[in-house]
């Protein structure tokens, strides 16, 4: 975790209800991928770690004969569990109320164990230790992230692009310059370097696999307001009795840009690096 900073359970208070349409998804071909370079057949137990409303879990339960998804924010986990229902999938995902932190819970082993953009608010060393006694020998770590870097460009698109900047200033109107995360600040943001916290811990590799992104998407008033909603930095709680003037404040911005109340965005491309676990 960021040095100085503690987590608290605030920390994504009142964005579960926003997550699943706010967030851009993952490159198409991500389960393929996984599919291909991690051996899947339907068989053996995934560990989603910091699941939220089952982003990665639920498009991966196919390839496993049973899911386990951690999180702990409860709200997530309603999420998670709705989306798994609505997929017919929920008989094989059983949904965690926990922190990593609070590992193994005699949950037995797995043969894989994800973090999709949630590593960086936990206790790494902590918690890859572990996640790597978890895993079966043979089993591995899978890291997940939007590919960094990427510029995801806006020539030929139909409509507005998203107007970010603008977004981002606007939140900081309201909030501050420095960057909020539940009751506290990060000053420097997250902290960086999960290969060497990975290496450290005796995970081998990684080996890295980047899934294309680019494709055009086309995003609503509505689509563009979640996703504002759904990140840790500006969470609806941090607003407190201002929520419903930001809100209003971030409607007019984005009919300023685009009065049809249509934006395009390209979908990101994302980044995998499977860890294998080694031997002992």
């Amino acid at each position: 975790m960021a040095s100085g900073w503690e987590w608290d359970e605030t920390l994504f208070s009142g964005a579960a209800a926003f997550y699943r349409r706010g967030r851009l998804p993952y490159a198409p071909g991500l389960v393929d991928v996984l599919a291909r370079v991690l051996g899947l057949d339907g068989r053996g137990r995934l560990i989603d770690l910091g699941c939220g409303p089952g982003t990665l879990s639920l498009p991966l339960a196919g390839l496993f004969g049973e899911v386990v998804g951690v999180d702990p924010d409860a709200a997530m986990l309603v999420e998670a569990a709705r989306g798994a229902a609505e997929l017919g999938v929920a008989d094989k995902v059983r949904w965690v109320r926990a922190r990593a932190e609070e590992l193994p819970k005699a949950l037995g082993d797995f043969t894989v164990a994800t973090l999709a953009q949630s590593f960086h608010w936990m206790d790494r060393e902590r918690v890859a230790a572990t996640v790597r006694g978890m895993l079966r020998p043979g089993g591995a770590l899978v890291h997940i992230s939007d590919l960094k870097g990427e510029r995801r460009t806006v020539d030929g698109l139909p409509h507005p692009p998203v107007p970010h900047a603008a977004v981002d200033g606007l939140v900081r109107r309201y909030l501050g310059p420095v960057r909020r995360a539940g009751r506290g600040l990060l000053p420097r943001g997250t902290p960086a370097g999960e290969g060497a916290v990975l290496a450290g811990a005796g995970f081998v590799g990684p080996y890295r696999h980047v899934v294309p992104g680019g494709q055009a998407m086309v995003r609503t008033e509505d689509d563009v307001v979640a996703g504002v909603f759904s990140m840790s930095f500006s969470a609806p709680h941090l607003f407190g009795a201002r929520l419903a003037a930001f809100e209003a404040d971030l409607r007019r911005l984005l009919r300023g840009v685009s009065p049809s109340g249509r934006f395009s965005e390209r979908r990101p491309g994302t980044e995998v690096f499977v860890w294998p676990r080694g031997s002992d």
